[in-house]
């Protein structure tokens, strides 16, 4: 079987180098002939472990393919799937579909023989349908089905994701796709994944409804964490007694300074915009979404307490930029709105992130200072924050903070340190729903 993705973004670019990997063979298109160039040269536009050796492999095994020319791509396939961005539309909050739509309105006319359509796209309940009608209205022969198969990969994890998967979600209208669905998945059968078939509509609002779910999930362990440090409590005990309850699980319980990514925040906003439309109430889901905007906000008014209420021409470190670990992306992270808001105080602010400096340095302030290494960021400093709980930071000891700052001051979003070797070491140190003095 051949298949055709539309789109090298992050999940297109994963799904098509899994894909080959499972055997079949595979043409990745995009516009943008200058990501094409970069990834026919064996440069990624993403960090993601693995990625450029398992892209290096299959293409060198004649399996991938990359170009910008769609109508052969398209015609040659079984399957097309569309993993372009759905961005959070400008002024209104709802999922902007005009790249799918756009997709299927392209791909319309090279469609010969039976195909799979499929949206791997996040997308609202109904653009199935949509993307199937503006199939049928631009050529009237297509004899296509339309399929959705959401993704579910964690960035930093995504190859792994892709070929272990939890489970694998398919909503079909016929089965004949559903045949072409379980060929293309076929590896994961042998290893008994679960693979659950729905209608359309009701794998589109799975993909909402998870990612919601554990976005929920984040900031009720965050208020709890607030709520600790009111107490006296202990949010990481709080957490692991609540975890150990199998109703509910350990994973998502970890403090911090609020979600980001290109997922959670788009995708909390779009459910509750689409609720919203059809006249139905997720409030949970609305509140969510204020009170994670407003959490962000307030780490950086966590850093201007810690400094006395003053941070105007003072040195501040800030050690990760990405909204998690091991990968370069900036979407919707806390840290632009902490360095953000820091340097309108008057602060100096520094950063260092391992993967996410060229990304960050369209979207923080112009006076932000790009270090090279953690230990040139520290140096001088009159307060550190960590932002990102990257492995490099976790081996840093009190004594590389103490031997490279000027200050005190360390305020540790993530929650990486013991407080009490901190302390011992003289740090004025602060962290999320354990003791401190803010």
């Amino acid at each position: 079987m051949k298949i055709a993705v539309i789109g090298t973004g992050y999940v297109g670019l994963v799904s098509g180098a899994c894909f080959s990997e499972f055997g079949f063979f595979v043409t990745c298109v995009d516009k943008d002939p200058a990501k094409i160039k970069m990834i026919n040269a064996g440069t990624m536009p993403i960090y993601e472990p693995g990625l450029e050796e398992l892209v290096a492999r299959n293409a060198a095994a004649g399996r991938l393919h990359f170009t910008t020319d769609l109508g052969p791509a398209v015609a040659a396939a079984d399957a097309v799937f569309i993993a372009v961005g759905t961005p959070t539309r400008r002024g209104d909050g709802y999922a902007d579909l005009s790249f799918v739509y756009d997709v299927a309105s392209e791909i319309a006319p090279f469609l010969n023989d039976y195909t799979v359509i499929v949206t791997k796209s996040t997308v609202p309940v109904g653009t199935g349908r949509e993307v199937g009608s503006i199939i049928a209205a631009t050529n009237a022969t297509a004899n296509f089905d339309i399929v959705s198969n959401p993704e579910f990969l964690r960035e930093g994890a995504a190859i792994a994701d892709f070929m272990r998967p939890d489970r694998v979600v398919v909503g079909v209208q016929s089965e004949a796709a559903r045949d072409v669905m379980r060929a293309l998945y076929r590896p994961l059968f042998l290893i008994e994944t679960p693979i659950l078939f729905t209608n359309l509509e009701t794998s589109e609002l799975i993909k909402y409804a998870s990612n919601a779910f554990l976005a929920v999930k984040i900031s009720y362990i965050n208020q709890m964490a607030d709520l600790c440090e009111k107490v006296g409590a202990d949010v990481h005990d709080v957490a692991k007694g609540m975890g150990l309850d199998k109703r509910i699980g350990n994973k998502f319980l970890h403090p911090g300074p609020g979600y980001g990514g290109s997922c959670f925040p788009k995708d909390t906003l779009a459910l509750a915009k689409t609720a919203e439309q059809h006249g139905t109430d997720v409030s949970i889901v609305g509140a969510v979404v204020t009170y994670n905007a407003h959490r962000k906000m307030a780490m950086a008014d966590r850093v201007i307490s810690a400094m006395g209420g003053v941070v105007k021409d003072t040195e501040i470190a800030v050690l990760g930029l990405a909204f998690k670990p091991e990968t370069d992306d900036m979407r919707d992270s806390p840290s632009i709105d902490i360095v953000t808001v820091l340097s309108a105080a008057g602060a100096h602010v520094r950063v260092y992130d391992p993967k996410a400096m060229h990304e960050a340095k369209a979207l923080l302030p112009a006076t932000t200072q790009f270090c090279d290494t953690a230990a040139s960021c520290l140096h001088g400093a009159a307060a550190a924050v960590v932002v990102t709980e990257w492995n490099e930071f976790r081996a840093l000891t009190p004594t590389s903070f103490i031997e490279a700052m000027k200050g005190r001051v360390l305020l540790d979003l993530r929650n990486v340190y013991d407080p009490s070797a901190m302390q011992a070491a003289g740090l004025e140190y602060y962290s999320i729903g354990r003791e401190t003095k803010l």
